[in-house]
């Protein structure tokens, strides 16, 4: 997957924002203002930032050994860095979805319901 193919399918998912807080080489997506996915734009290989449960964190860490690593600038327990050109799109597919649903728990209840309510 490259980052165009990671960047549309993040923007294809419901109530999900593009922005660049941090500079023209760091494009984060966020859903109803909380953010799920950083995509480092400049950088080789393509590496991108996804929240992670800790305990999958690890595990994943272990599995994908110098592929997936601890998140890069970011909380080392909750973040991981994946490098897209070395892991298979069904597995970022599936890592972008975990992101997402971990980050949509978490929004409040009247967010929760904004984000019910977008077509």
């Amino acid at each position: 997957m490259n980052i165009e193919e990671f960047r549309n399918y993040c923007l294809s998912k419901k109530g999900v924002t593009e922005q660049l807080p941090f500079g023209p080489d760091a494009l984060v997506f966020k859903v109803m203002g909380k953010m799920f996915a950083l995509s480092a734009l400049e950088r080789l290989p393509p590496q991108v930032n996804l929240k992670c449960d800790p305990e999958r964190a690890i595990s994943l860490r272990e599995e994908h050994d110098g592929d997936i690593v601890p998140g890069y600038h970011m909380s080392k327990t909750h973040w991981n860095t994946l490098y897209l050109d070395h892991l298979s799109p069904k597995l970022i597919v599936e890592l972008v979805d975990h992101s997402y649903d971990l980050v949509v728990a978490k929004l409040t209840q009247r967010a929760k319901r904004e984000l019910d309510a977008i077509d």
